[in-house]
């Protein structure tokens, strides 16, 4: 049982990480970004819309491959100076189509040739969505500008790239567009995801924005959604909780905690949802919920075993030192005698111990040397866990 309590804690703890990691560069509860289409534009010396002319099959007999002709129909980029429109194409590998399909064609010079991707298959429409997209050079605020009016657009091609537009997003420059945000339009995606299957893994982005350009009736309508009883892991059910707390600050963050932090009856996945929100209003919005108010809802998470490691390592991150007699109370305790939440509680202490930004020069503040008591301790009555700690420990 321990051993399985271990494996998932330590499968927790990665997974925050990445989360982590994510939120400092792109939006924070989007799907893993992936290359865009202006990103792919920009990184080819070589782009051409083109058309389907035919081929030659393959032939299985002769190990022949096949190959396929585009007739150029318009040319994006060319820094080698040699595509002329009506130029023909050739492809090794025969890729069945219709005459006339049109495609993309992204390319990189090679000595004196041009060497092309797979094509990607377009039509009109999605061709000039690409064409006319802001460069990726252009400021963020202006592209996404561009891109928010494509996220449910029709052709799938393109309402998933502008959705990697904003997986690709800090954080700082979606709130910037909180004043021109479709906000009736977001509430709709909310209220009714199963009209477009992409809706579902977009929750926590539309949570987001909800909760960036919402009014008091939308803050009801998001609080009546995290309240919503569930036995289903709900994708991202964080981000909606986001939004709601950056809409409605400390009073929202009281219901998280009534409903999400100290309720037991909710399934797991809703508590690690309400913690990863309580993660993201510390790194982004200071300004909302102040750190002790944020500081106290972390610390009702301590009284879960399951993600006790967790907590202390947010907590440490925190410099919530006034949680460090609790900790050493629970080292020994059944429920929280896992290596996992030992070594978070050696390393806890480890940070606090050489913590000393509260104070003027030459004064040891008091965390740090209950923090050295508390080592010594450890030393004396685990020094196992506090080596395993000690060992991949950097301050």
């Amino acid at each position: 049982m321990r051993s399985m309590f271990k494996q998932i804690s330590t499968c927790l703890f990665f997974l925050a990480a990445i989360a982590v990691t994510n939120q400092a560069y792109s939006c924070p509860f989007c799907d893993a970004p992936s290359l865009t289409l202006v990103e792919q534009l920009s990184a080819s010396q070589a782009a051409v819309l083109v058309q389907w002319a035919g081929g030659e099959v393959a032939n299985r007999e002769k190990s022949f491959s096949g190959t396929t002709n585009y007739e150029i129909l318009e040319i994006v980029t060319d820094e080698s100076g040699k595509l002329k429109k009506g130029q023909t194409v050739k492809l090794d590998r025969y890729r069945a189509s219709q005459k006339g399909d049109l495609f993309v064609l992204l390319g990189t010079l090679t000595d004196d040739r041009i060497e092309w991707g797979s094509p990607l298959e377009v039509s009109e429409t999605s061709f000039n969505y690409m064409k006319q997209a802001p460069p990726q050079d252009a400021p963020t605020q202006k592209r996404l500008a561009y891109f928010m009016k494509f996220l449910e657009y029709p052709d799938p091609l393109i309402a998933t790239d502008a959705y990697s537009e904003f997986a690709n997003a800090p954080y700082k420059d979606i709130a910037k567009l909180r004043t021109i945000m479709p906000r009736e339009k977001i509430r709709e995606w909310l209220k009714n995801p199963e009209d477009a299957p992409s809706r579902t893994t977009r929750t926590g982005l539309y949570g987001l924005m909800l909760g960036l350009s919402g009014n008091e009736d939308d803050a009801e309508f998001m609080k009546a959604k995290i309240l919503q009883e569930t036995d289903d892991f709900r994708l991202g059910i964080d981000g909606v909780m986001s939004g709601y707390l950056v809409l409605t600050g400390e009073a929202g963050l009281d219901v998280i905690d009534k409903q999400k932090l100290q309720n037991r009856d909710v399934p797991f996945s809703e508590t690690f949802a309400a913690m990863q929100a309580l993660r993201f209003m510390w790194t982004y919005s200071d300004d909302v919920i102040k750190a002790d108010r944020l500081r106290q809802s972390m610390r009702i998470l301590l009284d879960r075993p399951n993600l006790a490691d967790l907590v202390i390592v947010d907590l440490a991150r925190w410099n919530d030192w006034g949680v460090m007699d609790k900790l050493m109370l629970v080292y020994n305790q059944d429920e929280y005698d896992v290596p996992s939440i030992k070594r978070a509680i050696v390393r806890f202490m480890l940070i606090a111990e050489k913590d000393d930004s509260t104070v003027a020069e030459g004064e040891v503040p008091e965390h740090v040397l209950k923090a050295k008591k508390n080592m010594e301790l450890l030393r004396k009555i685990d020094p196992k866990t506090v080596k395993a700690a000690e060992r991949y420990f950097f301050d």
